[in-house]
């Protein structure tokens, strides 16, 4: 039998749990919360780095529970200084996660499932099969990796961080809430929730499940297409969810938070470009408070789209903005290292030793 197996995954406890489980060990409960913020407010990985823990509770521990700690595997530099990162799992599965750094913000795309089940036509990670759903603490550990990046390569901290990474967060839903959690709670990274951005292909019914949570991070919708039928074919997720059903999901999630939304909108050639689908766009953007992220397509080796050309999209923005949006143009970053939007699969092997 694994010893390893045998010993439970110490994060995956609740403080309440964690004390209880102490009590059992003959240890008093507040050294169940000194543990705790060595976990979750210094995330710290090993047990024996617990400095006001004596020896012989650490042995304990070590004894006890494990800390599945994420590793980076390998990391490329993109010329425009952008980090992407595969990150290595306890089960020797791998993820995607990228530093984008620009001169306003210091930014974490953090990935919430092993590959995705979602098959989004324009995204490498949607060709990928789902393996599964990362844990909080996996979610937690990218964006700690990130950070500390972040601060050694630019001396400047994180600033944001956006689900944007491999997977559907919706449909991790539990695992990305309670990771939110961690990362905002003054127990945890003590992060603004105002900082965070999740990213949906739109799963009606999950959006208003944020609604009744009433969730105080910020909400993204992969939208690309305001004509069910072209979103059918873009993204196959829109046929169990119409534009109806996330337009009245949406305008249920901004009655209950007063969050607004950010549309993403990727112009491609000849598809999604033409000033109907613009004016289809402003249509949709009438339903409540919103913005729309203009992206530029990264061309992946599955698909065949190919970015509209300059002058569409600024006659597509500049529609969007006679109609009162609010409209940005996102040029992408780390594209030469594939690490833009819908670019992030997992190509390489992994590079450092199995994990025993």
């Amino acid at each position: 039998m694994n010893a390893k197996k045998d010993k439970i995954d110490i994060r995956s406890l609740s403080l309440e749990a964690l004390q209880q489980h102490f009590i059992r060990m003959g240890e008093k409960a507040f050294r169940a919360k000194q543990v705790y913020e060595w976990l979750w407010k210094k995330s710290c990985l090993s047990f024996d780095d617990m400095s006001n823990i004596s020896k012989e509770l650490r042995n304990k521990l070590n004894e006890e529970f494990i800390i599945n700690g994420v590793k980076i595997n390998t990391s490329q530099v993109s010329a425009d200084k952008t980090i992407k990162n595969s990150f290595i799992l306890h089960d020797n599965h791998l993820i995607e996660g990228v530093l984008i750094p620009t001169s306003e913000r210091m930014t974490a795309c953090v990935s919430s499932q092993v590959g995705c089940s979602l098959t989004c036509k324009f995204c490498a990670t949607g060709y990928m099969e789902r393996k599964r759903n990362l844990n909080p603490d996996e979610i937690y550990d990218q964006v700690v990796l990130i950070d500390k990046q972040a601060r050694e390569n630019y001396d400047i901290p994180l600033s944001n961080i956006v689900y944007m990474g491999m997977g559907e967060p919706l449909l991790n839903y539990a695992n990305v809430l309670k990771s939110i959690e961690k990362i905002t709670s003054p127990e945890g990274l003590n992060m603004a929730a105002k900082r965070i951005t999740v990213s949906t292909a739109g799963i009606a019914k999950m959006i208003r499940k944020l609604g009744d949570d009433q969730v105080k991070f910020n909400l993204a919708l992969s939208l690309h297409a305001a004509n069910d039928e072209k979103r059918n074919t873009i993204m196959p997720i829109n046929e169990q969810n119409s534009l109806k059903a996330l337009a009245d999901a949406l305008k249920y999630y901004f009655a209950k938070t007063k969050n607004p939304v950010t549309y993403e909108y990727i112009i491609f050639d000849g598809v999604n470009d033409g000033i109907q689908d613009a004016m289809e766009l402003a249509r949709f953007c009438k339903h409540l408070p919103c913005k729309v992220n203009i992206i530029e397509y990264n061309p992946i080796a599955f698909a065949s789209y190919i970015n509209a050309g300059e002058d569409k999209v600024e006659k597509f923005a500049d529609y969007l903005r006679s109609q009162g949006i609010n409209t940005n143009l996102r040029r992408s970053r780390g594209k030469d290292i594939d690490a833009a939007c819908g670019q992030l699969a997992i190509k390489e092997k992994t590079k450092v030793a199995e994990a025993v």
